[in-house]
């Protein structure tokens, strides 16, 4: 990994730059594809699977009989593991039900705000080079627990045209059942518009590469809203000398080995902590089994040393990280200081891959610096908050003519006009 030493801070704007691609070949690219998924439906999502995905379909939806196929598939300890999984992501997610209440914000006006889900939404699993089913509970567990009516899964299979059996199996633990043979911007498109077969959604969650971030954002503006601008995934790890460099070499090879555009980041105080998890990570990176892809995402990563503590919770904030991992003795003052982050691992124990796979939060987060605005998914993703305002007679007494001169110094003759009559009425 690249080592820089002490950046000054005009520096840190290209240093912290995420790998891309020529934004103007990604937008020309998914737009073909969009186009043409809108225009022609499952014909085209199947000429592009024939494309992208080298195969061949006959249907994109998944039978019953594959799904139970898959269940044979599985082992019992994975099941388990995706049971356990399941429950934890549930119980955190079903605390965070909003409950509204009813407030008199001025005598005889009563407001108040009901959640409610969004009917019909969409989830993309990747499958690629790593079949994620774990997205899949973080994904369909909230749109449960909110009551979203029709949960339609989207996911790419192999080449002779199954989807991984672990996939289906968390679908059947997490209770989703409209799955569908489709991957990438493809899958993006045919639940933005609709197809013959994939039934057209409201909103869009899930992960992908840099071509499904951008299918998102170009269907956002007119067809389907969307979780978040969520790309290529990222950690920044702050680690201090109290850090064991065998678990922060591991952890930033747990995201490098994500993709061949992941990006991953140590920030530290310590040279000598710096040149062990560098000497570490070369000894790991050898013995992974995605030792090519790893290899390739370390190309765009670096350890990066600053001068105090204040400059790394400056250039954590400035990075504004996917996954921010804390491995430092201090955790919990650095933490009140985070601002811009998805998810945060405080201590030597928490690891990336805890809540990746098992601790309950969510692992869909925002990347490439969208943390300064967007938060990760949540049980609100999935759902709209609808306002109720109730007036009496005496509400009216009470803001009336407040609302008649604001309406006239607007020039708003008519919306002034609706608040007259009614007083005038009293």
């Amino acid at each position: 990994m690249n080592i820089i030493k002490y950046p000054s801070k005009a520096e840190w704007g290209k240093l912290l730059e995420r790998p891309h691609r020529d934004a103007s070949e990604l937008r020309e690219t998914v737009q073909t594809v969009l186009n043409q998924i809108q225009k022609d439906g499952d014909s085209a999502v199947k000429a592009f699977e024939e494309k992208f995905d080298k195969v061949k379909l006959d249907t994109l939806a998944v039978s019953e009989e594959e799904i139970a196929e898959a269940e044979t598939l599985v082992s019992d300890e994975l099941k388990n593991a995706l049971v356990l999984a399941h429950a934890n992501i549930e119980k955190f997610h079903a605390a965070q039900k909003f409950e509204g209440e009813k407030v008199e914000t001025a005598p005889g006006v009563v407001c108040w705000q009901k959640s409610v889900p969004i009917e019909k939404v969409g989830l993309y699993i990747p499958g690629g080079t790593a079949p994620l089913f774990s997205t899949v509970l973080m994904l369909a567990t909230p749109a449960k627990i909110a009551g979203c009516k029709d949960i339609v899964l989207c996911t790419p299979p192999n080449r002779e045209g199954k989807v991984h059996p672990a996939i289906l199996m968390a679908a059947k633990v997490a209770g989703v059942n409209k799955i569908f043979k489709a991957g990438g911007v493809q899958a993006i498109g045919a639940m933005a518009y609709g197809t013959e077969s994939v039934p057209k959604v409201s909103k869009i969650f899930g992960p992908g590469n840099q071509f499904v971030m951008a299918a998102k954002q170009q269907v956002s503006l007119h067809e389907a809203a969307i979780d978040m601008p969520a790309g290529p995934s990222e950690v920044a790890v702050v680690a201090d000398d109290t850090a064991n460099p065998v678990f922060v070499a591991a952890d930033l090879l747990s995201q490098a080995e994500h993709g061949l555009d992941s990006q991953v980041i140590l920030i530290t105080t310590s040279e000598a902590l710096a040149e062990k998890v560098n000497a570490e990570v070369a000894r790991q990176l050898a013995l992974l089994s995605r030792k090519e892809i790893a290899e390739k995402s370390l190309e765009y990563s670096k350890l990066i040393i600053v001068k105090d503590i204040d400059e790394v919770v400056e250039m954590t904030n400035e990075y504004a990280p996917e996954h921010l991992i804390l491995a430092i003795k201090d955790y919990l003052s650095f933490a009140d200081r985070v601002v811009n982050a998805g998810s945060v691992f405080l201590g030597n124990f928490s690891c990336e891959s805890a809540g990746d796979y098992a601790s309950g939060t969510n692992h869909t987060l925002p990347t490439s610096g969208y943390a300064k605005a967007y938060s990760g998914v949540n049980l609100d993703s999935f759902c709209r908050k609808i306002t109720f305002q109730e007036l009496s007679a005496e509400g009216i007494r009470s803001i009336g003519h407040a609302v008649e001169l604001m309406a006239e110094a607007e020039q708003l003759d008519a919306h002034k006009n609706a608040m007259t009559v009614r007083m005038q009425s009293l």
